[in-house]
């Protein structure tokens, strides 16, 4: 097995083996860290916006809003209660009511004026 030695600037002889140990490294983990890099910019942080935007949709439903549950379940808001966890929607023609939890609303189809 052959070994390859370095010469320094003082003229001694070091392993080539170990004077390239650290450089290699480091370049050896760049491709590693910027594909870590583009995945949380192509699918963490597009994803966390989106949660953010929903949550911004469920907190802002009020009384009357027309939604639907991720269920499926159309109805209309009649009452918030226990501190805007829970509402009391009312779906269907016989006008019946269910308690549903905020964060089964899937999306709020009324359109809100935010001028007032």
């Amino acid at each position: 097995m052959e070994r390859f030695f370095l010469l320094d600037a003082a003229g001694t002889a070091t392993d080539a083996a170990e004077g390239m140990g650290a450089g290699s490294l480091l370049l050896m983990l760049v491709p590693y860290a910027l594909i870590i890099v583009a995945l949380y910019f192509i699918m963490i942080r597009p994803q966390s916006k989106k949660r953010k935007k929903e949550d911004a949709m469920r907190k802002g439903a009020q009384i009357g809003d027309e939604i639907t549950t991720i269920g499926g379940v159309v109805g209309r808001i009649v009452s918030i209660k226990d501190e805007n966890e829970t509402l009391v929607i009312e779906t269907g023609t016989d006008r019946s009511k269910i308690r549903i939890k905020r964060w089964a609303i899937g999306s709020v189809d009324t359109i809100h004026d935010d001028a007032e």
